[in-house]
Parts: C-alpha cells; structure tokens; sequence
C-alpha cells in the first residue's frame, strides 16, 4: 500500500518528535534524580498570572491545563479529519480499528481493576487504558519498509479512537464538582460556533477567540479544560475534497510542528521529573503499579487481538493489507505505549498525591519501554515481504 503524501509527513514528523521527546524524558528524569531536582520542582511549582479573572496558577498547571488544551486541540482535528475523510469514514474500513480500541481500552481497566478495585488505587483504573500515539508511530516508523504502510496507518487510526476513548472518560469519570453557569456559558459559545460553522465562517481567528474564551469557562466548571480542545477541533469547517485545504486541515498543518516539538517535549520534561529511589521495586510490586504495568503491556496486546479476531471472524472486518496475526501482535504492543496520555489520566486520578502520581509515572514509564522493545522486536523479525 502506497501512503498518501499527509501519512509520509505524519509518520516523518511522528518519528522525530518521538526521537526528540525520549530525549525530554531522559533530561527530566535526570534533573529530577540530580542537585538541581528541588529547584526544577520549585520552578513548576512557581505561580504565574494574575489574580484578575482567576488566571494565577501554577507553572505546572499552565502545562498540564493550557498547553496540553491545545495538544487536545490538534487530537481533535485528527479525529474529525478521519472521521469525515479519512480512515473512519468508511464503517469497513473504521470497524477494525474501532473494535481493536474498544479492546485495547476494555481489557486493561479491567486488569487494573482486578488488582484495585478494593484498594485506594482505584480511581487510576483508565490510566492503562490510553497509547500514546507520537512513541508508538515514532517505534513503527522507525521500521521503515519493513512494515506495511497498512499497518501504519492501521496503527495510527486505532491509536486516535483510543485517543477518543480517553477523552470522553476524562469528561464522564475525571470530574469532580460542576458549576453549571459556567457550564452553560460553554454551551452557548460552543453554539456560537457552530453557527459560525453552518454560515460558513472560514477565518481560523473567528473560531479561535471564541475558543480561548471556552476553555476559561470550561477550567472553572469543573470539567478539565482540554475538553475544550476538543469541542474547538470539531466545530472548525472541513471538507471532503482532495484538492482544496480546508481550515481544519490548515489548523491541523499548523499546529503540528509547535505540539509535536514544542507542547509534547515540555509536558515530558514536566511530568517524568520521577525522583527514583532505592526503594523502587517494592513499588513495581504493589497492586497500583502490577495494575498498570500487566494492564498496557498485557492488556493491551490482549484487548486489541481479542476483539478484532473477533471483529474478523465475523466478517465485520479485515485484517489490514499484507499483514497477518504477527503483525497485529507487535501492534498491540505498540499500543502499549501508554506515555503522554497515561501520564496525564493519573494526574487527574490522583491529584495533589504526589507518591501515588510518582508511582504511576514509573510504573508507565517501565510499561511502555517494555512493551515498544517487544513491539518493535516481533516486527523488525517478521520475514522480509
């Protein structure tokens, strides 16, 4: 299968901000574990803005709040563009990836919660259910030939259904306490654009204004700010044609570069800042950190090939071109990268815990080298095609 000129760039860009962000993890954790990791935590730790408005906050939540909005921004453009033109907009096409998501996302929390469900870890059980989609496109590009562009593109569509998935667990099960005036200030200006959508509005600004605004009112309901990202993403205009750029696709161009090699890298220097200590395999033992590690890289290779075996006997789907059962296999290890995502749902799991979120993170982290060095063997010792 030949990719399209959009997957060649995706897949360069995707392998090297995967490259640039191993890099970030590495700086962080050894900052963290050095002299100066009092001083990085004091600087994240350093309020910024202006008590106008209610916008003073600290560093950390800038990056975790603000920023990765617009990383949920660009997440939500993806979904949309393969929703109206892409990969899910053919329901033979979509139904793989769809079922191998629900899978990939289903058979990890229920592992999680096999090990939780009467401890206080329990509110983590989605934090093994997400794939980090740059580190697991970075891992399969660097497999060059060696797989087929299918599978690529396979992987990045179930890779953005997860991604999907995350997000609506984020707004039904990561909120605490809603204040329903903000909440409706949000539901008028999501209206307001997609009026501005159904009057066909193309000028990126006219949507972007309205959209900071929505992610003001959406910090103060309750509901975590990224979902605005998202909301933003699927009011932009697109279309179905191959020859005209419409400003979804645009914005999507636009946005790729700054999240890719800007956003993404300082989320991992952010939040990988992991003080490792000698007590550290006495917390790979513990039911928190079995329940993420068994769940992305067990889980996920499990869920995936479960439900789209499943999927296939069924007829409701098939395989992707040139692949077979061995390359779904290394696929679904891939898909256990959880990172970026992961990371970011045990915030939101265990907020203020500071030894729980550092548990989580290192258990994520040992999950997904785990599971891409073994996603990435199986693959690269698959026989020449």
């Amino acid at each position: 299968m030949v990719l399209s000129q959009y997957f060649q760039k995706f897949f360069h860009s995707s392998k090297t901000s995967g490259i640039i962000l191993i890099l970030c993890v590495v700086t962080s954790l050894i900052i963290a574990n050095s002299d100066a990791g009092e001083n990085f935590q004091t600087l994240l730790d350093t309020s910024i803005g202006t008590e106008i408005f209610h916008l003073n906050y600290a560093l950390s939540v800038w990056i975790n709040d603000g920023l990765m909005a617009i990383f949920f921004l660009l997440v939500g453009l993806e979904i949309k563009r393969e929703l109206v033109e892409g990969e899910l907009s053919d329901i033979k096409k979509a139904s793989l990836p769809i079922f191998a998501a629900l899978g990939g996302m289903l058979v990890p929390a229920l592992i999680f919660v096999a090990f939780n469900h009467s401890t206080d870890y329990k509110n983590g059980w989605a934090i093994p259910m997400a794939t980090d989609i740059a580190f697991s496109l970075a891992i399969i590009s660097l497999l060059g030939k060696s797989v087929p562009g299918s599978l690529k593109i396979f992987l990045s569509a179930l890779a953005i259904v997860d991604d999907l998935g995350a997000i609506i667990v984020i707004a039904l099960f990561y909120t605490d306490s809603i204040d329903w005036i903000s909440l409706a200030v949000c539901g008028v200006i999501t209206a307001f654009l997609i009026i501005l959508n159904k009057l066909g509005v193309t000028r990126i600004l006219f949507y972007l204004i309205p959209g900071m605004f929505l992610w003001y009112f959406m910090h103060h309901s309750g509901i975590h700010a990224t979902i605005a990202g998202v909301i933003l993403a699927f009011t932009i205009p697109t279309n179905v044609s191959t020859t005209e750029i419409s400003p979804l696709e645009k914005l999507e161009q636009r946005l790729h570069i700054p999240v890719s090699f800007v956003i993404m890298p300082i989320f991992a220097l952010a939040n990988t800042n992991i003080l490792i200590q000698s007590q550290i395999l006495e917390h790979f033992v513990s039911p928190l950190s079995l329940g993420i590690i068994l769940g992305l890289c067990i889980g996920k290779v499990l869920g995936i090939n479960l439900l789209s075996f499943l999927a296939i006997k069924l007829k409701w789907a098939e395989l992707p071109a040139f692949s077979g059962w061995k390359d779904m296999m290394g696929v679904g290890f891939l898909a256990g990268i959880g990172f970026t995502m992961s990371i970011f749902v045990s915030l939101l799991a265990f907020p203020g815990d500071f030894e729980n979120q550092g548990i989580s993170k290192i258990s994520i982290l040992f999950a997904s080298i785990l599971s891409g060095a073994v996603g990435f063997i199986i693959l690269k010792t698959k026989k020449s095609r």
